[in-house]
């Protein structure tokens, strides 16, 4: 039988050479052999990528082993064996990640602050750099076994993205029962996408936010448009805050949890945090799909809904696939609508924006996005239609994407500007707004809360400061 071909990367570490001599071509008999040893992450994802190695041995201190670079390998088909430095002891609470691949306890490394980064990014297997050459071979051997079952492998795309299309009957929201989350005690998490064209998707996912806040449940909004965030700009606050950008990166070292995240929030209203997006579209690469997925996880721990607002492209840059290394601008999109346990599709009720969304709808079918869909119509009016309005509309919709729209919010661009000038929700400036009383409405459905007392939430809300996000 052949031998496992490893790559090294150590980073200067002195296991690198032990090893070399246990592990090397001559007189092995562990049934793994280092064949490249690698200077840094920048190396080992070439060799990884070129199909070299079956198996990584990486150090846990290497520079830039993030979620992107564990990503990479794992699309590379390559297992991955993290190597902890320090003293051996017994592996305490951290015993099941660190013993079903290194063997006994004592072997089990004591540097256990970055085996608890490498697991929060996927890492299941770690060995002690002093551990004996047959308890490291067996780790490479058993995490070698994981990728061929499966477990380790990534999608055609890279992003993570589940392959299954969604059920056409999709969903009606007016008559389903309430989002219900699907990851335990976890909140949920709602995607707002809409096609091109400005259909007011940012102008809904932030009401609808503000609204689910107001109901008294915990709400955080999140900017993910990587084409250009304004969730800022409506809400009156600094978007050369860290926001997004940060809570990214943090979540790509493993380093994110809920108190980090909420440091990098802003508190606008009671109840409901924002992330603010990326001050620049040009920094889309920082929102790389793998650490967005760990920063989405991270929130549901901190909100019972979790608002993202997602940028309107769906392509796969086909231009750029034959690079594994190449990041993809859509990639972050894709990855937030994966995520999500419903995705909003907001659409402008007039021919133009009823053709885009119904394209649109299409298009998030053939990306593999299989969370239920539901439809809202933004800016509905008399005049845009030959008929009554919510009637056309619906036979519209039902007749070409398979359902009704879920909700109607009314074209109502005094109220909607005159919350854009002062930078607060609509809910703080024209609480008798048709849009806001639609939201509310979208809102209640969503989330099965019972129907506000205007006159209470009113008087609770009439002194609410939005404060800074901690330490600024």
């Amino acid at each position: 039988m052949s031998s496992i071909a490893v790559l090294s990367a150590a980073g200067g570490a002195a296991w690198e050479a032990r090893l070399l001599g246990d592990l090397g071509p001559d007189g092995n008999p562990h049934g793994v052999q280092i064949v490249r040893r690698c200077v840094d992450v920048v190396d080992l994802l070439a060799v990884a990528a070129s199909g070299q190695g079956e198996a990584a041995l990486v150090s846990a201190t290497l520079r830039r082993l993030d979620a992107d670079a564990l990503e990479r390998l794992a699309a590379s088909a390559v297992a991955v064996v993290v190597v902890l430095e320090g003293d051996p002891e017994p592996p305490g609470d951290l015993g099941d990640g660190l013993g079903n691949s290194t063997g006994d306890g004592d072997d089990a490394a004591s540097d256990t602050g970055e085996a608890v980064r490498l697991r929060a990014l996927g890492v299941r297997h770690f060995v002690a750099g002093s551990a004996r050459p047959e308890v490291v071979a067996a780790a490479i051997q058993s995490a070698c076994a994981d990728v061929a079952a499966g477990s380790g492998g990534a999608s055609p795309r890279g992003f993570g993205l589940s392959t299954a299309v969604a059920d056409p009957r999709m969903h009606d929201a007016l008559t389903d029962p309430p989002l219900r989350p699907t990851h335990g005690d976890l909140g949920a998490l709602v995607a707002v996408w809409g096609p091109t064209g400005g259909p007011g998707r940012s102008t809904v996912a932030a009401t609808l936010a503000d609204e689910i806040a107001r109901l008294g449940l915990g709400a955080l909004l999140i900017d993910g448009d990587v084409y250009g965030g304004s969730i800022a700009t409506m809400l009156g606050l600094l978007d050369e805050s860290p926001g997004v950008a940060a809570a990214a990166r943090q979540a790509g070292n493993g380093r994110l949890d809920a108190p980090a995240l909420a440091a990098l929030c802003w508190a606008a209203e009671p109840g409901l945090r924002v992330l603010t997006g990326l001050p620049r579209a040009d920094r889309w690469p920082e929102l790389r799909p793998p650490a967005l997925e760990r920063m989405l996880e991270v929130s549901r721990s901190m909100a019972d809904f979790t608002i993202v607002d997602v940028g309107f492209c769906l392509e796969s840059d086909e231009e750029l696939s034959f690079d594994t290394a190449a990041p993809r601008r859509n990639g972050a999109t894709l990855a937030m609508l994966d995520a999500a346990d419903v995705v909003i599709a907001v659409g402008a009720a007039d021919p133009i924006g009823l053709t885009r969304l119904l394209r649109g709808l299409e298009d998030l079918k053939a990306a593999g996005v299989s969370a239920p869909v539901w439809i809202v119509l933004n800016r509905v009016r008399s005049t845009a239609t030959r008929g009554p309005a919510q009637e056309e509309l619906a036979a519209a919709v039902a007749r070409f994407a398979g359902q009704p729209p879920a909700a109607y919010l009314p074209y109502d661009q005094s109220g909607v500007d005159a919350a854009m000038i002062a930078g607060l929700p609509i809910a703080r400036v024209a609480p008798r707004s048709p849009f806001r009383s639609a939201v509310i409405e979208l809102a209640i459905a969503l989330t099965g809360a019972p129907r506000p007392d205007h006159g209470r939430r009113g008087a609770r809300r009439a002194g609410a400061r939005r404060s800074r996000p901690a330490g600024r």
